[in-house]
Parts: C-alpha cells; structure tokens; sequence
C-alpha cells in the first residue's frame, strides 16, 4: 500500500466515527424542548466552549452542542472553521430561549444573543425552525444554574 492510501483509509475511518469521538470525551446529556428530544454534547470550560464544534464535518440527527459558560452575558458566536451550517438558541439563565441565529460554514460574522444568556445550543442549520420551536420556549433538562 502506498502512504497516499493509508492517509486515504486513515481519514476515511476518522469521518465514519460518531459525532463526539473527535471530542475528548465530552459528556453529553439529553434536553428536551417542545416535547422534541436533542442530545448535547456539553462545552463548560473555556478550551471546550473555544472549539466548539469545529472542524467535524457532520452531526447525527437530533445531536448538537450545548455551551455552558460561568454567568449571564450577552454572547457572540462565529463559524471560524466550522464546516457544518449551523443555527444557535441563545438561552437565559431560567432556560428560555431569547433568540436564534442561522450560521452559515466557515463564517466569521458574529452572531450575538438579544439578551444576557448561560447557555447556547448549536444544532444543523434549521432545526429548531423545522420543529416550531423559537424564542420564548423553554429548554429543559439544562445543568443547575450556577
């Protein structure tokens, strides 16, 4: 075999792992809003909330990201190297969504909440729309609040 394919079989095998595998072990947890069921893995340090979801190339149905920073504050998200088309829900500190952003791949446009908020879910671009869901719905299953 030459190295051109052993790079070939290399990153082949790295794209058929689930979303997550290329996360150093993130946990993950389940939230639900609107009676529809996500599943998060959970960004809640600095290096974590820093990657993100960069540099995968595809999220399983109903999976995402949810970043959990320290206090309430208005937050900024862009799409430096991030190749999935993604839509953020800034959510406050009881929960509720106040807003939701559509992020287009490898965009350095900031995309800032409305409001102070704790948290953001990323999911694929247009998940929330496709299930009715937008700002003032509640997200439950959330860690404690600080």
């Amino acid at each position: 075999m030459t190295i051109r394919h052993w790079l070939l079989v290399g990153f082949a095998s790295l794209l058929a792992l689930p979303p997550g595998a290329l996360a150093a072990g993130l946990p993950t947890r389940t939230l639900t809003i609107r009676g529809h069921d996500l599943v998060v893995e959970v960004a809640a340090t600095g290096p974590t909330r820093e990657t993100g979801l960069m540099n995968r190339f595809s999220l399983q149905p109903d999976h995402g990201m949810l970043f959990v920073f320290d206090a309430p504050q208005r937050l900024a998200f862009w799409m430096k190297n991030t190749y999935i088309p993604l839509s953020v829900a800034f959510v406050d500190i009881d929960g509720r969504i106040v807003n939701i952003e559509d992020m287009r791949p490898l965009d350095l446009a900031t995309h800032w909440s409305t409001e102070p908020a704790l948290y953001a879910i990323e999911m694929k671009r247009g998940w929330f729309l496709q299930r009715g869901i937008g700002p003032g719905d509640v997200v439950h299953g959330l860690a404690p609040r600080p």
